[in-house]
C-alpha cells in the first residue's frame, strides 16, 4: 500500500490537467468571465465539488492557464534576442520561433490575446506579470550586445518592452493567418520581420 499516496497524487494531477484542458477548449468560444465551473466539470466528467480540490475559482484556473501558456516561454523569449548572430539572423530566428509556437499552441495564444485585456483582473495581472518578466529577461540579453553600450537601464527596459509587445503582435498576426493560404502566411512573416527590423534599426541609432 506504500505506493497509494503516489497513485493518488498522479490521479489528482491528471484531473487538474483535464480541468485545464477542458477550460482551454471551452475558451475557444467564449471569454473567461463567462465560463462557468459547471461547464468545465461537466466536460471532464467530475462533480462540481471536485473543481475546488484544484482551484479556488475560475479566476484561479485562469491564472493557472496563464502560467501554462507563458511560463514555459522564458527560454524561447531569451533566445529570440540572444546576441548570437547578426541582427537579421536574430530577427529571422525570432519570427520562426514565434510562428512555430503559434502553430503548436494556438489555443494558448488565443487565450492570452483575449484575456490580456479581459474582464478577469487576477488573470490580467498574471499576464502583465509574465510580460514584465519577459521584458526584464530581454533587457538582460540586450545588455550583453555591444550595440547597447552606453544605454541606461531605463532605455534598455523600454526597448525590451517594445520587443515583447512586438512578439505578442507577431503571435496574434500568425494566429489570424494560421489557416490562410501559404502566400498569406508568408506575407505575415514578412510584415513581422520588417516590424522587428524597424525596432532594431531605431535601436542602433538611439544614441546618435
Amino acid at each position: 500500500m506504500s505506493h497509494t499516496p503516489g497513485v493518488r497524487q498522479a490521479q489528482k494531477q491528471k484531473t487538474r490537467q483535464a480541468l485545464l484542458d477542458a477550460a482551454l477548449a471551452l475558451l475557444e468560444e467564449q471569454s473567461l468571465s463567462s465560463l462557468g465551473l459547471r461547464e468545465v466539470t461537466r466536460a471532464v466528467g467530475v462533480a462540481p465539488t471536485a473543481f475546488y480540490r484544484h482551484f479556488r475559482s475560475t479566476a484561479d484556473l485562469g491564472v493557472a492557464l496563464v502560467e501554462e501558456a507563458l511560463g514555459s516561454l522564458h527560454p524561447m523569449i531569451r533566445t529570440t534576442v540572444s546576441p548570437a548572430g547578426d541582427s537579421d539572423e536574430r530577427i529571422a530566428r525570432a519570427v520562426e520561433l514565434i510562428a512555430g509556437h503559434v502553430a503548436a499552441h494556438p489555443a494558448h495564444v488565443r487565450f492570452v490575446a483575449r484575456e490580456r485585456h479581459g474582464g478577469v483582473q487576477p488573470v490580467r495581472e498574471a499576464i502583465r506579470e509574465q510580460l514584465a518578466r519577459f521584458a526584464g529577461e530581454v533587457k538582460d540579453e540586450l545588455a550583453k550586445d555591444p550595440v547597447s553600450e552606453g544605454w541606461s537601464e531605463a532605455d534598455l527596459l523600454m526597448v525590451a518592452g517594445l520587443y515583447v509587445d512586438q512578439m505578442l503582435a507577431t503571435a496574434s498576426l500568425f494566429l489570424e493567418t494560421l489557416q490562410a493560404p501559404e502566400e498569406e502566411r508568408r506575407r505575415a512573416a514578412d510584415t513581422a520581420t520588417r516590424q522587428m527590423r524597424l525596432i532594431s534599426v531605431g535601436r542602433r541609432h538611439w544614441l546618435d
